[in-house]
């Protein structure tokens, strides 16, 4: 083999090794961005409850089930497109027992005690309040 070919094939595994580096190091960033971005949408952003006639929960989703729900606070709210609207909260539910008990609670008075969270994941619910205890609204 000849001087210049051995420089060149030299040449050609340095820069094969400095490109599986750089992959390396993208692939092991873009893994920890994305554990990050998981992590901070999973914080709890605010908790409190809400109280109304629970009017709605069903399982629905065409690739994650998720459970979702209704909570009508009753009154009205405005909407500057469509004028006067009922006063409707959405929120989702993690866990099968609170589905089964909001289901046994579906059209009484309710408190719903939440947690929002920054963002919710497609397989957590569509709305970023999730719902962890019920109990029963005093009238």
């Amino acid at each position: 083999m000849s001087e210049f070919t051995q420089i060149v094939k030299d040449g050609a595994n340095t820069v094969l090794d400095w490109i599986k580096r750089f992959f390396l190091a993208i692939s092991i960033l873009a893994i920890v961005g994305v554990g990050a971005y998981l992590w901070v949408c999973n914080w709890t952003y605010s908790e409190g409850t809400r109280a109304g006639y629970l009017i709605k929960i069903s399982k629905k989703g065409i690739v994650f089930k998720t459970y979702e729900g209704q909570l009508n606070l009753g009154g009205f709210q405005s909407d500057e497109s469509t004028g006067l609207a009922g006063n409707i909260w959405n929120f989702s539910v993690y866990k099968d027992a609170i589905y089964e008990e909001l289901q046994q609670n579906e059209g009484n008075k309710v408190v719903l005690h939440y947690r929002q969270k920054y963002k919710s994941m497609p397989w957590q619910g569509k709305t970023d309040y999730f719902i962890y205890k019920i109990t029963s609204a005093k009238d």
